[in-house]
């Protein structure tokens, strides 16, 4: 349980859902977090839930944006004097519908959160700290990015290019920093409501373990890929999807 003592992590996009949970589990392990998002006082309301600023800070900000991304590395190792693990949480999905009929302009800002940011996250984090002193980087990807995703095509799209990039990341900054993914199914979020809202039991039931996700179940895992157990493991993604698609399913 204290596998991150003396450990220091950013989460993006973790003031909530999926990212919380992440953090939640890293500082209950040991480590010291910087969660980042948008909204300031649910960043305020996440920190206190962490336990304070002893062992939580927060930077709001765009994840896309290159100088809140300074901003929090820099505040991140002022605070906690390293940087050891990275979770590229954020992701973004505006739209529904057919592929073809998606708006370029919200095309091109999926890929700049979902892609692009954890390319710019990334290379600062090891200019930072871990391209010297070593590291370890989660990328929060999707099963959608595994198959065809009717009605957020393009996100799937962006979510098997973060797939692909985990596979790259791992390859050339190995073996000093290891980088892996994880690929969830629907994990119960507000990011996610609209694909299980007032029709929960229905989508759980094609489901083998015949329920939904909840954060704790992706935490759980990204934890063990960030630590040194996984320390022989990079350029994997790891699929958490409750056996749905086992049977082609998504």
């Amino acid at each position: 349980m204290n596998s991150f003592k003396d450990r220091v992590a950013i989460i993006t996009g973790a003031s909530r859902g999926i990212g919380l949970g992440i953090a939640k589990t890293l500082v209950e392990r040991g480590a010291k977090v910087c969660i980042t998002a948008r909204n300031v006082e649910a960043l305020d309301e996440a920190v206190n839930a962490l336990g304070g600023p002893d062992v939580a800070i927060a930077v709001p900000g765009k994840a896309d944006n290159a100088e809140h991304q300074d901003e929090a590395i820099a505040k991140t190792i002022e605070a906690f004097g390293r940087l050891d693990h990275l979770v590229n949480n954020t992701g973004i999905n505006p739209v529904h519908g057919p592929t073809l009929d998606i708006d370029l302009g919200a095309a091109a800002k999926i890929f700049a959160v979902n892609v692009l940011a954890p390319v710019a996250w990334t290379q600062r984090a090891r200019d930072a700290w871990m391209g010297e002193h070593g590291g370890s980087v989660v990328n929060i990807a999707s099963v959608a990015g595994l198959g065809a995703s009717p009605g957020i095509g393009m996100y799937g799209v962006s979510k098997a290019a973060l797939i692909r990039l985990t596979k790259e990341l791992g390859y050339e900054l190995a073996p000093k920093i290891r980088v892996n993914a994880v690929a969830p199914a629907v994990v119960k979020t507000k990011f996610a409501t609209a694909l299980y809202e007032d029709r929960e039991e229905e989508v759980a039931s094609s489901y083998p373990m015949k329920r939904l996700g909840v954060p704790e179940d992706i935490a759980g895992a990204v934890a063990f890929l960030l630590s040194d157990d996984a320390g022989w493991i990079t350029g994997q993604t790891m699929v958490l999807d409750g056996g749905v698609t086992l049977a082609g399913g998504l």
